[in-house]
């Protein structure tokens, strides 16, 4: 192997990619996460303002802070999302760039002997 060979190079960037991909999953799970704390804030925030269950004002005040807490976590996830995507892609053109320079050999299909 030389010093312009590649593969350590296309290795490196598979594990990046590998990386990025859990990273991009956690953000999917806390994407789902988000959207549920939202509707849920959003059921309590209306059962305590139509009075159904007897809660009060700790209830009113829990759920808005919980639909808040669940938008924020929803758009910072999304941006890292995005972004992680986007280094997902840019690493896969490098990939397919750097395997696309190496001079591939055919290998022919030879007849099989049996032993």
């Amino acid at each position: 192997m030389t010093e312009d060979d590649p593969t350590d190079e296309i290795s490196d960037i598979e594990d990046r990619i590998e990386a990025l991909a859990e990273i991009a999953e956690r953000c999917r799970k806390y994407i789902l996460a988000s959207k549920i704390a939202i509707g849920g804030g959003t059921a309590l925030l209306l059962i305590t303002i139509l009075g159904l269950l007897g809660t009060g004002q700790t209830a009113a005040l829990g759920s808005i802070a919980l639909v808040l807490g669940g938008i924020v976590s929803l758009g910072s996830n999304i941006s890292t999302l995005r972004q992680t995507d986007e280094a997902i892609g840019a690493a896969e053109a490098r990939r397919a760039a750097l395997i696309s320079s190496i001079d591939l050999r055919l290998v022919a299909d030879a007849p099989l002997k049996l032993v």
